[in-house]
């Protein structure tokens, strides 16, 4: 019985899974050219309002429609960067090369930055923009629940040296990108979370200005991280050094190689530079970025 219900849950699950058509309605066949009729009648029993296949199309459009939800949830600020028709369909396509393989909806944008870079021509004349925001967007879902390893206390830090390599929270996240997409999303986040309608007319009116102004805007360095803070959300900009220190820890580099990546190219005289890093890894420490990573691997998973 067993082994009959498995298999009655996968034929279930793949009819749900598939596709709409652009009327949004359930495909009458699936890729295969089998009929979609003909396999509903299988499983699902019509009653006095509804067949087989229109009751199985109940969940189809519903499942889809919980995607779309979660999507552009994650994503308004790609939304807005490439506009929204053009969304929908960069969505679409997106979902059904990439459809969803977690239990979990808070992975369904995961590879949407990648997807982005082999797939330009769905994000328009602002690709680059649009696969910033989308790094950018992902990077606030992984800080957002990532572990939380315990902090590395003043008196640890006393015994690292140059050899030493020093872990990072794995919530946070460094984000390089060449348009201010930090400022862009939180005008975006705040016109969402207008409900008043004509405060939320203005803000969108806002928005699209702020959009237009930074598509505009010339390129430029932008460097930040994305951290979380009392189970909120923030970014924070830093300096090209910082920046290039913290990827280099990230990457699991030693602290002497890390400082050297850190000034590499740098303006900052050799004279400075101590007091520098005296400054920044005691900001660090304080945003509670330095931490043990723990020896068992179940622990590295944990919150």
């Amino acid at each position: 019985m067993s082994g009959e219900l498995a298999q009655l849950q996968r034929r279930m699950a793949a009819a749900v899974m598939q596709p709409l058509t652009r009327e949004e309605q359930m495909r009458r066949r699936d890729r295969e050219g089998r009929s979609n009729e003909h396999e509903a009648a299988e499983f699902i029993k019509p009653n006095d309002r509804l067949s087989s296949f229109e009751r199985l199309e109940i969940y189809n459009r519903q499942y889809w429609f919980r995607l779309f939800a979660s999507f552009e949830e994650d994503f308004p600020g790609v939304q807005a960067i490439v506009g929204r028709k053009r969304f929908e369909t960069l969505m679409r396509a997106y979902l059904e090369e990439c459809p969803s393989t977690s239990f979990s909806l808070r992975n369904l944008g995961s590879r949407l930055v990648a997807w982005l870079g082999g797939n330009p021509a769905y994000a328009g004349p602002h690709v680059e923009t649009a696969c910033e925001m989308a790094a950018l967007e992902w990077a606030q879902i992984e800080a957002f629940d990532g572990a939380a390893w315990t902090r590395l206390t003043p008196e640890m830090l006393l015994g690292v040296g140059e050899d030493s390599r020093i872990a990072l929270q794995p919530y946070l996240r460094l984000v390089r990108a060449h348009y201010a997409v930090d400022d862009a999303l939180i005008a975006v986040r705040s016109e969402n979370g207008s409900s008043n309608s004509s405060s939320n007319n203005a803000s969108v009116g806002h928005t699209a200005r702020r959009i237009r102004a930074i598509r505009s805007l010339p390129r430029e360095d932008v460097f930040l991280a994305v951290h979380r803070h009392e189970d909120s959300v923030y970014y924070k900009r830093l300096a090209r050094e910082d920046f290039q220190m913290l990827s280099a820890l990230q990457e699991g580099s030693t602290l002497g190689e890390a400082l050297d990546a850190g000034f590499e190219g740098s303006v900052i005289s050799e004279h400075e530079r101590p007091a520098y890093v005296q400054s920044a890894f005691a900001h660090w420490m304080d945003l509670g970025w330095f931490c043990v990573e723990p020896a068992d691997e179940e622990e590295r998973g944990r919150e």
